[in-house]
């Protein structure tokens, strides 16, 4: 069952040999609620067999974005092929988690679950003769002294090492934990801002990677927490530097080894499946944006002057452009790539790849145009200038993203009815109590008046 990064597991029985093998001594099982925060609850190994079997009841109503209290039963069933061992020894035990299955009472799928979304969603690949959708997404974050404040660790830049990068430690633990879970690592460094920092974990398959992502923000924080600093994945904690983001690298295959955004004979080496993909994704981006960026502070990223794309387009080489080609190298079809750049790691995973995904394939079937490569810096261009050329903007702020994803029936049907009606709500509320809230900011700057 061991593999040399992680554990490996494909059926219950297989999952409970180890259990009782090595000595597994509490089981956690997590889920994600709608605006992607991580829910855990622990169960005794003794419970594990029926966890399996008939899963395990808990109040739905409590969950954030699903079920109300009158019809509040949920049902959490253990997915054997997620079991990974914690690398923490909580009170010295060896302790497992496994991501759950959500269902109804009757043991349906719950359609308002994130994974659930997702994996209806992917199952969409097939109608196009797709199997599967790669993902390789790259989530900043910042180490501070503590929670209450933005404390710097470092002045550290980008790529900078020891000592003047006092996070590299804290980063290569975290690498080392990450492996341990199954989650494998590409490389680490520190990023462009003070005491920033990006870990990029290897593309998987698009299910996998929503799962991936989660255990590498838990991880991220427990492992900072466990060296004495605090690790957060807020898109700007500071007001003059660079912000989180998180690039979001995808791509579809025909099969196992064939990318189908790939095209020999294109110049950029994009195929036509592709061209469409990435029209479809530019087509609905400031729809998407709210789900791909959910919170206030997201808007205060995506600004321009801090590396942060503003505009929609897309471009070979072009960091300013909202969809980036990585530059092909030959040989290496299988990494031929777009690349999302305005997305944040505050988003839900599971509901992020799934409304890129939709929005890709929106394209495929009405055979969008692809527009025009934008080469040149979009942050220069007048605003006459980009309205001449149809260059749209994101949202500037959370309010114009609720507006435009409210009226958006592309987005309920790839979030679902339910899902999204509860995603306006939740997210209107944000607004007006942002609106409402008197900051120090403003006394220090009207209370004279």
């Amino acid at each position: 069952m061991d593999c040399q990064h992680g554990l490996s597991f494909s059926t219950p029985e297989e999952v409970l040999k180890y259990v009782k093998e090595y000595n597994v001594a509490s089981i956690r099982i997590w889920f994600t609620d709608m605006l992607g925060f991580l829910k855990s609850f622990s169960i005794t190994p003794k419970e594990l067999s029926g966890a399996f079997k008939e899963g395990m009841g808990f109040d739905g109503s409590s969950i954030q974005g699903y079920r109300r209290i009158h019809e509040s039963d949920m049902v959490a069933f253990p997915i054997a092929s997620t079991a990974q061992v914690l690398p923490f020894r909580p009170g010295g035990s060896r302790s497992m988690r496994m991501f759950a299955r959500i269902c109804t009472p009757d043991g349906a799928p719950y359609q308002s679950c994130p994974r659930v979304i997702l994996s209806q969603n992917l199952e969409r690949l097939a109608e196009h003769g797709f199997s599967h959708m790669n993902i390789g997404p790259e989530a900043e974050f910042f180490y501070f002294s503590d929670s209450n404040s933005p404390t710097l660790l470092d002045q550290a830049g980008y790529f900078d090492i020891n000592p003047t990068d006092v996070g590299d430690d804290i980063r290569e633990a975290t690498v080392f934990a990450l492996e341990a879970m199954g989650v494998p690592v590409e490389y680490h460094h520190s990023e462009v801002g003070p005491s920033q920092h990006e870990i990029d974990i290897r593309f998987q398959k698009a299910l996998r990677m929503a799962d991936n992502l989660q255990t590498y923000k838990y991880i991220v924080k427990e492992v900072a927490r466990r060296c004495g600093v605090f690790a957060t994945f807020m898109p700007k904690p500071l007001p003059n530097e660079n912000g989180s983001g998180m690039h979001v690298h995808l791509s579809i295959f025909k099969d196992e080894n064939t990318n189908a955004f790939y095209d020999k004979n294109d110049p950029q080496h994009l195929s036509g499946t592709a061209k469409h993909f990435i029209a479809g994704v530019l087509d609905h981006a400031r729809e998407i944006a709210l789900v791909t960026n959910q919170t206030y502070n997201s808007y205060k990223r995506l600004v321009p002057g801090y590396e942060a794309p503003v505009y929609i387009a897309w471009a070979e080489r072009n960091r300013s452009a909202s969809v980036r080609i990585p530059l092909y190298k030959p040989g290496n079809e299988v990494a031929t790539r777009m690349e999302l750049r305005f997305p944040d790691p505050t988003c839900n995973p599971y509901l992020a790849f799934s409304v890129m995904l939709s929005a890709g394939l929106d394209g495929l079937t009405n055979e969008t145009a692809i527009p025009d490569e934008m080469t040149m810096d979009l942050y220069k261009l007048s605003n006459a200038d980009r309205k001449k050329l149809n260059i749209e903007a994101l949202p500037h702020d959370l309010f114009e993203a609720v507006e435009v994803a409210e009226s958006s029936e592309f987005l309920k049907e790839a979030l679902g009815e339910d899902v999204h009606g509860k995603l306006i709500d939740t997210k209107h509320s944000e607004v007006d109590k942002f609106r409402l809230h008197v900051s120090d900011k403003d006394l220090k700057e009207h209370l004279i008046l």
